[in-house]
């Protein structure tokens, strides 16, 4: 089964694209379940999802600001340093092998 934890443990920092409302929901149902919260502890379910989250090595979330989503959508390499790792997690979900567009 393909998880959200294996995806914190990429060398990189990690975007996911959530493409509609069904895998937003499902994203953060299952980041729940994985045991994943935002920084201030709040679970993924009692927020909602955005367009683009981050996933952080340390086991949360976060919403992805103007600065993030420009450099996800530019092409950039980087970002804050790190190796940008961009998710389709539908693609992931599904089994897919192209769901990653580093």
């Amino acid at each position: 089964m393909r998880t959200i934890k294996n995806l914190s443990k990429l060398n990189g920092r990690v975007y996911v694209y959530l493409a509609n409302a069904e895998i937003g929901h499902r994203f953060m149902q299952q980041a729940e379940s994985e045991g994943f919260t935002f920084n201030d502890g709040v679970k993924p379910t009692e927020r909602g999802y955005e367009e683009i989250m981050a996933i952080n090595h340390d086991g949360t979330l976060n919403y992805v600001g103007t600065n993030g989503r420009i450099a996800y959508g530019s092409g950039a390499k980087q970002v804050g340093g790190e190796q940008l790792i961009r998710i389709d997690f539908e693609k992931y979900l599904s089994g897919n092998d192209d769901y990653c567009n580093s």
